[in-house]
């Protein structure tokens, strides 16, 4: 028995300390605002406000940083298609078969699979309609058997990008 009377003695003054414990936190903490069936917590609001907020400023900033990363893209494709030309043109004046003619080859095949890993294509000109968003005309020419504003000649390749323009074509025009 007087293991039993120790026991609730124990329990007792544990009881106690919590309650003590527990009015002693409600002093210390400032008093919540009751908020009545009718009203809305103006702290709640204010969470989902800034929770908008921050979401809007996250996908504004990834809209960014994708935006900047497709401009360095295109400044140095832009860069790199001049050099392409060059190959281009010494590729056609090139008559004899060596190995230096492999070697230019080789190393213009890796600049186009370069290109085409960043979704950078030639874009057809000859035979079409001039389109003055994809074509820069630079020549009018009169040519018996082709209807007037057809692409007759390509003087300088024009290349796409994800399906819009990175350098228009420079073309010959019909008459």
């Amino acid at each position: 028995m007087a293991k039993e009377k120790k026991k609730q003695d124990l329990e007792l003054e544990e009881e106690s300390l919590l309650e003590e414990d527990l009015d002693q936190e409600q002093k210390t903490c400032p008093e919540e605002k009751v908020v009545s069936e009718g009203q809305e917590d103006p702290y709640k609001d204010q969470l989902i406000r800034l929770t908008a907020d921050f979401t809007n400023y996250k996908r504004r900033v990834e809209k960014e940083k994708k935006d900047f990363l497709a401009l360095g893209v295109k400044k140095v494709a832009l860069d790199l298609l001049g050099v392409i030309d060059n190959f281009e043109r010494a590729l056609d004046h090139s008559d004899e078969e060596s190995s230096f003619k492999e070697g230019v080859e080789m190393i213009y095949q890796q600049l186009l699979d370069l290109l085409k890993k960043n979704n950078i294509c030639p874009m057809e000109a000859l035979n079409e309609k001039f389109d003055p968003n994809r074509h820069h005309a630079v020549l009018v020419e009169e040519k018996e058997g082709v209807e007037e504003g057809v692409v007759i000649d390509v003087v300088q390749k024009g290349y796409m990008i994800n399906d819009e323009v990175l350098r228009p074509a420079m073309v010959k025009v019909s008459q």
